[in-house]
């Protein structure tokens, strides 16, 4: 951030606000203080007939990958309606949102990933414009060397060790901050 979205001052300084326990990006002009948070990607792990709907990722990062249909959360909607949205956009697929299946931190690029399950309501979907090629797996056939994020493996992981579980599976990748994956 170079200038500041309040009064357009520059340069901007990082310092720690009065009550505050880290430092901030702050303008020395007027005093607010620009707040960097992560940022939510939403989307659903989508279930039809013990199967799970992927995507190969069209465009980069991860390009030829396949993952679970997911993406950035827009302004004035819902996580569950982001969710929704992202499946649509990425695999042309209707679904019927279940529960709340992963919340997983990506803390390098400080993004909060939230997927839900989902049923499939019938077996039609195909590529969108990001996407090269959709597919329902077998549980006995994810392409685990060939999925794009960790997150995705996590969640999948999860599913397949209990799919008849009603809670939230929560994770992060600190264990995998060297990996290429996150």
């Amino acid at each position: 951030m170079n200038f500041c979205s309040n009064c357009g001052h520059s340069p901007l300084e990082q310092r720690k606000p009065v009550g505050d326990n880290r430092a901030r990006i702050t303008c020395p002009s007027c005093a607010v203080v620009h707040y960097q948070n992560p940022k939510i990607v939403c989307g659903c792990l989508v279930i039809y007939e013990d199967k799970i709907l992927l995507g190969k990722r069209g465009i980069e990062p991860r390009k030829g990958k396949w993952n679970v249909p997911a993406g950035f959360m827009e302004n004035d909607e819902t996580v569950k309606e982001g969710a929704a949205r992202e499946v649509w956009e990425e695999v042309r697929a209707k679904v019927e949102i279940q529960q709340l299946h992963t919340v997983y931190n990506i803390l390098h690029v400080n993004q909060v990933y939230c997927l839900f399950l989902a049923k499939l309501t019938t077996p039609i979907f195909e590529a969108a414009e990001e996407t090269a090629e959709v597919r329902l797996f077998g549980l006995d056939e994810i392409p685990w060397d060939d999925l794009a994020f960790h997150s995705n493996v996590f969640s999948i992981e999860e599913y397949i060790k209990n799919p008849d579980f009603k809670g939230v599976h929560y994770g992060d990748n600190r264990d995998y901050m060297t990996d290429s994956m996150s």
